[in-house]
């Protein structure tokens, strides 16, 4: 038991929670503005994708985020558009981006890198680790804490910046109100699209760093499908922590255990398939049992909340 769950296994926890973390906030930022993004899925996998390109393109790590952060934001402005101005079902177009982001990367990996199924670089180089002064020498702090990614530093403090701004700001206050009833919103003056649309590139932002996080934090290449659902568990972590960010926050750490135990049983003589179950196993198991919570019910009006 002490050598299944050791400080290593935490400390993959903390990274594989990443991505879902990122993702799950960005659609917590949609449902908080009355937006049910099914559209997760799509925008990671385009965020890890155009990584990868950035990296090809510029040789340089930083610039390589910052090129997938543009290119996920055009993909979440289209889908603002065809759900705020067009008045979308926000869940039919969210399911169309999830097929989009799927063919359209496996065609643009033919076309960009002429391979098939995966494109690794042995020179390319992905994001750095971190390795924190002081906690580094702490005993089994030091190896949960330390040696990660800047992208697992940097969700943690979004979680701490948007749970402020969310329920201490008056701008937070304000975008919450959009959800909530966004006729009374607009009655009282608030441009409830702006805050719509903002939310939505927030979302972006999010998943790009979720898909970067993916193909340059942790194995610096990209496989078709590579998120793996991922995008889906996020969507669920959404709902599950009531899209409040420590709640997101708490359900995202709850599946990254679990995915870095269906790694760590794989070690241990365990059938692969089995063990590659245990996540989706308990994302199904947290929506049956929170199947009646509020956001959970957004899914049923997010063609309706958001107009």
């Amino acid at each position: 038991m002490q050598q299944l769950f050791d400080a290593a296994m935490f400390g993959s926890t903390l990274r594989i929670m990443t991505p879902i973390l990122l993702a799950a906030l960005g659609g917590a930022l949609c449902s908080r503005v009355g937006l049910f993004n099914v559209g997760l899925e799509g925008l990671v996998l385009i965020g890890a994708f155009s990584a990868i390109v950035g990296n090809y393109l510029f040789g340089n790590v930083l610039l390589a985020v910052l090129f997938s952060i543009i290119i996920v934001m055009l993909f979440s402005a289209l889908f603002a558009f065809i759900s705020i101005n067009l008045k979308a079902n926000a869940i039919v177009v969210g399911i169309s981006l999830n097929f989009l982001a799927a063919g359209l990367t496996t065609f643009a990996l033919r076309a960009i890198f002429d391979v098939k199924g995966a494109y690794y670089d042995k020179d390319m180089v992905g994001l750095p680790k971190w390795d924190i002064p002081l906690i580094q020498d702490i005993p089994w702090v030091g190896t949960v804490f330390s040696g990660h990614s800047p992208l697992v530093y940097l969700g943690i403090i979004i979680v701490i910046a948007l749970q402020f701004y969310l329920f201490k700001s008056v701008s937070g206050f304000r975008l919450r109100s959009v959800g909530e009833n966004p006729i009374a919103a607009q009655s009282i003056g608030i441009k409830v699209r702006g805050i719509q649309y903002g939310a939505v590139l927030m979302c972006g932002v999010l998943c790009a760093l979720a898909g970067a996080q993916l193909s340059l934090g942790q194995v610096t290449m990209f496989t078709e499908g590579m998120t793996a659902g991922r995008g889906f568990i996020a969507l669920v972590a959404t709902m599950l922590g009531q899209a409040n960010p420590l709640g997101v926050m708490g359900s995202s750490v709850l599946f990254g255990f679990m995915e870095a135990l269906s790694i760590r049983l794989q070690g241990f003589s365990l059938p692969t398939h089995f063990t590659m179950m245990l996540p989706y196993i308990v994302t199904l198991v947290a929506m049956f049992f929170f199947k009646d919570r509020t956001y959970a019910q957004d899914a049923l009006k997010a063609g309706g909340s958001s107009r």
